[in-house]
């Protein structure tokens, strides 16, 4: 312990240098497999979402039936995705495969940035937070999922099929609608990681339970902001992506609250 103390400037940046080289050659290794998986990685999972078997609009439409109105049943697609440059699906083909290595590798990205810090806690700190790395990996796995097959299929669902006068018919560009997949899942992903951000904000006192919730009326308006940015301009859309966030609002409040009392047991029995 007294040797990571007398760790000069440099030596923390040598050390964070490994760090980002173990968690970039895993991305490239699980990037590399994704490559070779062309069939699954495209027909199945990124062209996925324009089939109208889907689960997701299978599972709307019954739903939307039952209340008694068909908004979601509407997916027969009629547009193309194209590739207009010569290099455009092998230029695609590489950055998907490196955008799915990076979801495949995020356990390990989580711990190499776990081992960096982890030297500068103590022991106590390291034993509270023993599970960041499986807590943090399943909250991002969730938000993926959540942005594959929600908000993914509400936007190609309404961008889609809309259209602003019957001569102009769509066909998109590969890397837009690749670019809309891999926004919105990355996007979700990162958002659902909210409870994790609170957490370590509470345990350095940046952050309060007071704070969150005398700002929970903005927090409302810029969740549904970011909710109309990634969704289409309908209410159904953006009211189903605004819910599970704003419920992982309120819960790291609670996790804020259980931080500080926490903190403050500590300074009671010490």
């Amino acid at each position: 312990m007294g040797q990571e103390k007398e760790m000069s400037f440099l030596d923390h940046l040598e050390e964070l240098r490994w760090h980002v080289i173990k968690a970039s050659g895993a991305i490239i290794i699980a990037a590399i497999v994704a490559f070779l998986a062309k069939g699954f990685l495209f027909d199945v999972l990124i062209f996925g979402p324009t089939k109208a078997d889907f689960f997701t609009y299978e599972f709307l439409c019954n739903t939307s039936r039952i209340l008694g109105f068909e908004s979601f049943c509407n997916t027969n697609f009629d547009f193309e995705v194209q590739s207009r440059t010569m290099a455009g699906q092998f230029s695609a083909h590489i950055w998907t495969s490196i955008t799915f290595g990076f979801i495949i590798a995020f356990p390990y990205v989580i711990f190499q940035f776990w081992k960096f810090i982890s030297p500068g806690l103590h022991h106590k700190e390291k034993n509270s937070s023993r599970g960041f790395i499986f807590i943090s990996s399943i909250l991002f796995f969730i938000g993926v999922l959540f942005g594959y097959y929600i908000v993914c299929p509400l936007s190609i669902n309404f961008l889609g099929t809309y259209s602003v006068a019957d001569l102009v018919h769509n066909d998109f560009d590969l890397n837009s609608y690749i670019g809309l997949i891999r926004a919105s899942t990355l996007a979700s992903g990162l958002i659902f990681e909210l409870p994790i951000i609170i957490y370590f904000l509470t345990k350095i006192g940046l952050v309060t339970p007071e704070f969150l919730k005398k700002n929970r009326k903005y927090a409302l308006v810029i969740v549904l902001i970011f909710a109309a940015i990634i969704t289409p301009p309908d209410i159904a859309s953006q009211v189903i992506v605004a819910i599970p966030v704003l419920v992982l609002y309120q819960v790291s409040i609670l996790i804020s609250k259980i931080v500080l009392r926490n903190q403050k047991r500590k300074e009671t029995n010490g």
